[in-house]
């Protein structure tokens, strides 16, 4: 499925995700792969020589361009539209995920930052309704883009709330 050729989404703007988001991605899994890589030849070097240490840190290279590029996948796939009445947030990679969420329907708007996003001056916008199942969320936004798009989201959805 893909979103843009959905009936009333043909000519709507998609916005995407900061390319910070990206290089967060990177930093996350070098922050991991590194240190194990590292760890895991020296002391495969130790026990067992140095084709059984190149054999390991082969292996973690691998292994993080897998996941690396699995991530790529994921945050290509991100996009979201604001439409008149509606936010439509749009994910997913094997499983395409298409969320429409009517601004009137809007309890809150919730913006947060773990440690890395702080790093790079991003956050992950998150809509919350009434129904659980709800899963609303736009991660790597910059934080400007993000606020804008929470007071435009809590206008919004204050002014259709109210129409009910």
């Amino acid at each position: 499925m893909n979103a843009q050729s959905l009936p009333g989404l043909e000519d709507v703007s998609w916005q995407r995700p900061s390319d910070r988001l990206w290089r967060l991605r990177v930093t996350e899994v070098a922050s991991v792969a590194v240190p194990i890589g590292l760890l895991g030849g020296v002391a495969a070097l130790v026990a067992g020589g140095l084709v059984v240490a190149g054999a390991v840190f082969g292996g973690v290279v691998v292994a993080a361009a897998f996941v690396l590029l699995m991530l790529r996948n994921r945050y290509k796939a991100w996009s979201y539209c604001e439409r008149d009445d509606d936010l439509v947030v749009s994910r997913g990679v094997m499983f395409r995920r298409l969320s429409v969420v009517p601004y009137g329907r809007m309890q809150f708007v919730d913006v947060t930052a773990g440690p890395f996003e702080r790093t790079f001056h991003l956050v992950t916008l998150r809509m919350h309704t009434a129904a659980a199942a709800s899963d609303a969320r736009i991660p790597g936004l910059e934080v400007e883009v993000a606020t804008q798009l929470r007071d435009r989201l809590a206008t919004l959805g204050e002014a259709m709330a109210a129409g009910l």
